[in-house]
């Protein structure tokens, strides 16, 4: 692949993500201002931002799989090692999560009655969460990929 594609790759990965959090705040909103009108539209939400969470890990996955272990590497000879130390490596570790409750949301969404307050709760606490990590997750990629770019300013071109 290029390296036009493989920079167009990652910037879908991230997208999908970003899309998955703003998806995820209309979902706040809708579940926040609850109606019958409106369930429909927090069902469709709900399975959209899961989609685009598992579109974004999937592209992320296959990224990190394919391209990940050179950067790594420039990442770790640069000033910025701990890019790559701390941020990779919780952003390796809370994925999983963020990918389990995208999941869970539209599962919440389809099988529950949203209008008894409780199952109302869950939905907002799972969506939160899904949100608020997804903005940790996505602040930790920009802190890696700026890792990559510490580590070439630090080497001589051939």
């Amino acid at each position: 692949m290029s390296l036009f594609g493989v920079q167009v790759s990652i910037m879908v990965h991230v997208l999908f993500g970003v899309l998955g959090i703003i998806l995820a705040v209309a979902l706040l909103v809708y579940v926040l201002n609850i109606s019958e009108k409106n369930i429909p539209k927090i069902k469709s939400l709900s399975l959209w931002t899961a989609l685009s969470m598992i579109t974004s890990y999937v592209l992320g996955g296959w990224w990190y799989v394919v391209y990940y272990v050179h950067e790594r590497d420039v990442i770790r000879s640069g000033a910025w090692k701990w890019a790559h130390t701390f941020f990779m490596e919780w952003k390796e570790h809370v994925f999983f999560a963020l990918l389990f409750l995208s999941v869970l949301l539209p599962v919440i969404a389809y099988r529950n009655d949203l209008m008894v307050p409780e199952n109302r709760k869950l939905l907002l606490l799972v969506t939160w969460l899904i949100v608020l990590i997804g903005l940790a997750v996505d602040g930790s990629g920009a802190v890696i990929s700026r890792g990559v770019i510490v580590g070439y300013m630090g080497r001589v071109a051939p």
